[in-house]
């Protein structure tokens, strides 16, 4: 037992005297909570791994009390269910279940990312934003009222030159009356000479009369009435007061720019170092030099020689993976998105190998052996793919560019005059601003040439001074859209503006690699991967850092709440102009044509395609995809037909690829052709069935409903875009379930997930929180809700059987309307799909194969439509 004059010691800090309650496991050393802000801010030790001190004993509780069974504790967690469990927790003794503290360990390794990410960078952002955005709130209004003045004008002289158009075109137009009589005029003056040309004949011709013919034709040229005939036309012309130049002028001043989320931009907070500051560096195995490297994640790098070794290694240079097939080259590989590594292979096949190494598949296959693959560069901007080639016949050299489907959009290869732009190139990479930028050698004498991502040539540099020569090999660009380049030549690494201007000599023959050829630039740590192309070093470089201003900052809790609540869920989506500005309601809706659906005995379900092609099912595993007529165009053979009422057992992707559950319960995908069908999720846990499905537009995830029939309960699956479970929906706060069995499934347009069950819509943010359930109006009357979507905004929109209506909700639950009230021909409505596109609602009947098509949102047409921040337009102008 402990006594008074025990001797305890108590952790501090160790950049400070404060007590200690975190950990840096890379440094190792004890740290305050303010020097731990400090620490994983700076760009120097960012990638470290901090922990609480109870993260570095592993301390887990283990006596926290079961909800269900308070006389038990949590000692198993349900990976179905995702959720803990005691020994008495009987529904989940058939699932699969594992120890509660592994699951506790694999959780916080799962979401050790994003809260490295809100600690180091999204509270390092909130000080530069917050001010910004004040300003901008301030001056806005000026700016834009600038602008609206500038516009009209615009709109003005563009008026003027179509009214001009215009009176053209109706004088050409009504010189037809003129054209007419002219040629009635001559009409008649041909009718008369045919008259006398009779009388001739029966004067001269018929058998009594005797003229001789020369009597006979010398009476014809002396009394013959001549006629002169004269082709009459009609010709339409434009005036030239109206060209093409006169339109681009009026409109030039007048651009639309898309909105994206608030970024702050480099140049407010990061700033470079006064030289080149060695960070790490690593002895690389299986490899012979490091002519190129690709990074994947701050501690894992693709590191390529000239052999054929394609190598991944981690900071230890361990390699970790080899590819077999590579092609001997420089830059010949690159790294996308989804942690894929993409290369070129020894048939020249540009290849993609899948991030847990497993699959490789070709992604662009040669097809012209004129032309061969040199270099390859993932896009972060666009998801392209940029692909050097080399001519071998030519000795030329382009750049194509290829989409995420590896369909060819896009070829750069001459300037404006026609001379082609390159030799041979060896590596390629894209700045900020989206400039294509190229290492090529030409025979002797080598340039970066950079182009615009349309194609148009900015420069090419070669060397420093200009002109004096350059071997250029690695590139790549950083966050300050500097282009750094390993020149052979000099065996440096130079550093251009991104306009070509040369501002210095990064490294200089640095030791250890002597010959630095291969380049990465890592964005999360702002570290440079620099390899050598005289042995298997690699070393990485830090030049760039963060402006001291912003990196001793201690925002207090209050402050922290609330710039994590400014954080987008969703790094991936960009905001679009508000449709509230744009879109009204109507009132009572359109009723458009109407089909008959040929094939089905009921229209439970409808997907778009496109405007004018929709798949639609009923009960009785029918699933059809139709046009506007009502047509069959194709037929899905092993769609589900238990499902209760059909089901929402149907979406359509981005791609137009049909999405369906199948009659096993598994959820298969049909190409756009509708040739090839395969598995995109099976199932494997017998308990759970999926009974509806919703891609989504915003994320590209699935939303999956699923129903337990042991237990009458259900559930939300979300599953990313290559078929994995990211996220489960199943119980609120308390713990409670939310669901008993979804029938619909579909999603607002701020990402909440909105699910019609047997009586109730539940709506739950993306996370899960759970928003509303809405039972009908009055709210808690009786709601038997079947087919659901959401419109452009954001209303609900739910068919309800006990009322024969189609309700439409706010995007809070509240009850706005009865949209449809038994309507005409449907009665009975039970499906519904909203066309982004033209903003029309296709509404299925329950008993009939009839599909009705309603508008009922339009464009505003008041006086004036506000579109952003104060701006407004004219409806006569913007009808123009």
């Amino acid at each position: 037992m402990a006594t008074a004059s025990s001797t305890y010691s108590a952790h501090k800090c160790f950049k400070c005297p404060g007590d200690t309650e975190y950990y840096c496991v890379s440094c190792p050393c004890d740290l305050c909570p303010q020097c731990k802000e400090n620490h994983v801010k700076d760009l120097q030790t960012i990638d470290h791994d901090v922990v609480s001190h109870r993260d570095k004993i592993n301390y887990i509780p283990t006596q926290e009390i079961c909800v269900r069974h308070p006389s038990h504790v949590y000692t198993k967690y349900c990976e179905p269910c995702q959720v803990p469990a005691c020994n008495n927790c009987q529904q989940h003794r058939k699932h699969k279940k594992i120890d509660v503290r592994t699951a506790y360990k694999t959780k916080r390794q799962q979401h050790r990312g994003t809260i490295h990410t809100i600690r180091s960078e999204a509270l390092f952002y909130r000080p530069v934003l917050l001010p910004r955005i004040k300003t901008d709130f301030k001056t806005c209004h000026t700016e834009f009222t600038l602008y609206q003045s500038e516009m009209l004008t615009k709109a003005q002289t563009l008026k003027h030159l179509i009214n001009k158009v215009r009176k053209d075109f109706m004088k050409n137009v009504f010189c037809d009356f003129d054209f007419k009589h002219r040629c009635l005029k001559q009409m008649i003056e041909m009718s008369r000479h045919i008259v006398s040309l009779q009388e001739y004949e029966l004067r001269y011709v018929q058998p009594e009369f005797t003229f001789s013919a020369l009597q006979f034709l010398s009476s014809i040229k002396t009394a013959l009435p001549q006629i002169h005939l004269t082709l009459h036309t009609s010709q339409l012309s434009m005036t030239e007061s109206l060209n093409k130049e006169d339109v681009m002028e009026s409109l030039s001043a007048i651009q639309i720019t898309e909105r994206g989320n608030r970024r702050v931009g480099n140049q407010c907070l990061l700033k470079l170092t006064s030289g080149a500051e060695f960070h790490q560096s690593l002895t690389l195995t299986g490899v012979d030099w490091c002519s190129h490297i690709s990074c994947v994640t701050s501690d894992r790098v693709w590191v390529s020689d000239y052999r054929d070794n394609i190598m991944l290694t981690d900071t230890t240079g361990v390699p970790l993976h080899r590819v077999e097939d590579s092609l001997s080259g420089l830059g010949l590989h690159t790294v996308n998105s989804e942690s894929e590594l993409i290369y070129i292979d020894r048939n020249y096949n540009i290849n993609k190998l899948s991030k847990d190494m497993k699959t490789t598949t070709t992604f662009i296959e040669t097809t012209d052996s004129t032309w061969i693959p040199r270099c390859v560069y993932w896009s972060p901007s666009t998801g392209d793919l940029l692909v050097g080639m080399y001519n071998i016949d030519t000795k030329t050299g382009k750049v194509t560019r290829y989409n995420q489907s590896g369909q060819l959009t896009q070829t750069i290869q001459h300037d404006n005059t026609g001379m082609g732009l390159y030799g041979d190139p060896l590596y390629i990479t894209e700045n900020n601003n989206g400039d294509v930028v190229v290492s090529d050698y030409d025979n002797e004498s080598g340039a970066v040439v950079v182009t615009e991502r349309g194609g148009r040539h900015r420069f090419s540099y070669t060397g420093h001074p200009s002109g004096s020569g350059l071997d250029p090999c690695g590139i790549c660009t950083d966050a300050l859209s500097h282009i750094l380049v390993c020149d052979g030549t000099t065996n440096t690494v130079q550093m251009l503006d991104m306009d070509g201007q040369f501002l210095s000599h990064l490294l200089i023959r640095p030791s250890g690699i002597f010959s630095p050829r291969g380049l990465s630039y890592d964005v999360n740590t702002h570290g440079l991967w620099v390899g050598s192309g005289a042995n298997n070093t690699v070393v990485i470089y830090r030049y760039i850092t963060r402006q001291d201003a912003l990196t001793d900052l201690n925002p207090a809790t209050a402050d922290v709440m609330e710039s994590l609540s400014e954080i987008p869920t969703t790094g991936t989506e960009k905001p679009q102009q508000g449709n509230q500005c744009l879109l009204k309601l109507m009132s009572p809706p359109e009723l458009l044509p109407s089909l008959t659906v040929t094939g089905v005995d009921g229209c439970c379900h409808i997907s778009c395609v496109t405007s004018d092609r929709v798949w639609v099912s009923d009960d009785e595993d029918n699933l059809m995809l139709i046009d506007t007529t009502g047509v069959p165009l194709h037929r899905v053979g092993d769609s589900c037909s238990d499902l209760y009422e059909g089901n929402g057992l149907h979406t359509v992707n981005s791609e137009s690829e049909l999405i369906y559950i199948d009659r096993n319960y598994n959820i298969n995908k049909l190409s756009k052709d509708m040739k090839t069908t395969t598995t995109f999720i099976e199932r494997t846990d017998s308990t759970w069935e999926p009974r509806c499905v919703y891609w989504s537009p915003s994320t590209g995830d699935l939303l999956v409903g699923m129903y337990n029939n042991g237990t009458d309960t259900g559930k939300v699956t979300r599953y990313n875009q290559s078929g994995q479970l990211a996220h489960t929906i199943q119980n609120d706060h308390t713990g409670m379930g939310l669901y008993r069995e979804p029938y619909y499934i579909t999603e607002n347009n701020n990402g909440d997930v909105v699910v019609s069950v047997s009586d109730a819509v539940v709506v739950t943010e993306r996370g899960g929180r759970h928003r509303f359930s809405y039972t009908g109006h009055p709210s808690g009357s009786e709601l038997e809700p079947y087919g659901i979507c959401t419109d452009a905004l954001s209303h609900i929109l739910v068919c309800d059987d006990t009322t024969k209506t189609v309700q439409m909700l706010d995007g809070d639950g509240q009850f706005l309307s009865h949209l449809l009230i038994r309507p005409s021909g449907i009665f009975y409505p039970h499906s519904l799909s909203y066309d982004v596109s033209t903003h029309r609602l296709w509404v299925g009947s329950r008993y009939n194969n009839t599909v009705v098509i309603y508008r009922y949102i339009t464009r505003q047409d008041a006086l004036t439509v506000r579109l952003f921040c104060g701006i407004q337009i004219s409806s006569d102008e913007r009808d123009k």
